[in-house]
């Protein structure tokens, strides 16, 4: 009988170690995916180092993949993913809906997916949104040019022109939607005029987040509406990458005031938005602690993986189309001359020396 029963637990601990091997990475922790959409952006970079260190903290293993921006690339990195034995999915977009064949053979293999900071749209298969509150990125940078310009004291009016990002990402309508909530209203009294008369979301777009796209567009606005000197005041920009492509066509073709420099807005507080931000040709920037957002993605990571439902803090404002998905909404605080250092170099986010 003895025999019998130590013949049993053998067999069960030689199962137990073949389930537990299979859904093991190569270096002993359960495998994580993680689809980040290019390394062409500072701020994708450092999102996936500080995912991947906070994973392999945790005790994953880590297959983090960049796709260039190339939607099939993103498609067969996924597949890999899947394939490959990942058992969480954590996936920063390039295209919302581009997603959802692949998604679908991740749901049918079990594997939980995170949207991580954008939205993946049109697929039931995503489980949770690790994002920050996307519209208020938009209100705080409408709320810096309010303020900036005094338009709740009457002031105006001033010329303003408006960009924003990629029309496949969902994040820009969030980012563009809050800030017009702030601005449109000094735009509908004028307080606030474009001059190019180019205002809704699908003109002052920009495929890709791409600086060079955003610059040719400013290239033709300025030469149209501000080459004979007239004083552009603000624009709103939804990013840095955008930021960058105005400031660049502003130096090379604007012959406005240069000692009244346009309020420029941006986000992600990338280090050289935040060298012209030090000179003065640009305002502010987001800033969106990616070891925060990284740090609670872990947090969902492990509550999956222990079969609990992970921390959310919204379940009300994300429908990707299949349905409210339950997220995490980090705050985003905006950074400037005035207070950069304090957030971005006594907090460790980056040394001094990367900013001179």
């Amino acid at each position: 009988m003895k025999k019998r029963i130590l013949a049993v637990l053998l067999v069960c601990a030689m199962a137990l170690a073949c389930f537990t091997g299979c859904s093991k990475g190569g270096s002993g922790g359960t495998k994580v995916g993680v689809a980040m959409p290019t390394k062409d952006l500072q701020r994708w970079n450092q999102d996936g180092d500080n995912m991947k260190k906070e994973l392999e903290k945790a005790g994953y293993t880590v297959d983090l993949q960049y796709a260039s921006n190339d939607i099939a690339t993103q498609v067969s990195q996924i597949e890999n993913m899947i394939n490959s034995g990942c058992k969480v999915l954590v996936i920063a977009s390039i295209e919302g809906d581009s997603l959802g064949t692949v998604l679908a053979q991740a749901k049918e293999k079990g594997v939980k997916v995170i949207a991580y900071d954008r939205l993946i749209m049109n697929s039931d298969a995503v489980t949770y949104y690790a994002t920050f509150d996307n519209y208020m990125v938009g209100t705080k940078q409408g709320q810096y040019i309010e303020e900036q310009l005094g338009l709740k004291d009457g002031k105006g009016p001033f010329n303003i022109e408006l960009i924003t990002g990629d029309p496949g990402d969902n994040n820009a309508n969030f980012f563009f939607g809050g800030a017009m909530d702030v601005l449109n209203k000094y735009i509908d009294n004028g307080q606030l005029v474009i001059k190019s008369g180019q205002k809704d979301f699908a003109t002052v777009a920009t495929q890709g987040w791409s600086t060079e796209n955003a610059q040719n567009r400013f290239d033709a606005i300025i030469s149209a509406y501000y080459a004979d000197g007239t004083q552009l005041d603000a624009v709103l920009a939804s990013n840095d990458s955008t930021a960058m492509g105005v400031t660049n066509s502003l130096e090379a073709n604007y012959s406005g005031n240069h000692s009244n420099w346009p309020i420029i807005t941006g986000q992600d507080c990338d280090i050289a938005n935040v060298k012209n931000m030090i000179a003065g040709k640009q305002a502010m920037s987001i800033f969106k602690d990616t070891r925060t957002l990284a740090s609670k993605t872990v947090e969902m990571v492990d509550a999956i993986m222990q079969g609990k439902e992970a921390p959310v803090n919204d379940k009300e404002t994300y429908d990707n189309g299949t349905g409210i998905i339950p997220s995490y909404l980090c705050e985003p605080v905006f950074a400037d001359v005035n207070n950069y250092k304090k957030l971005l170099i006594e907090s460790g986010y980056y040394k001094e020396s990367d900013l001179q």
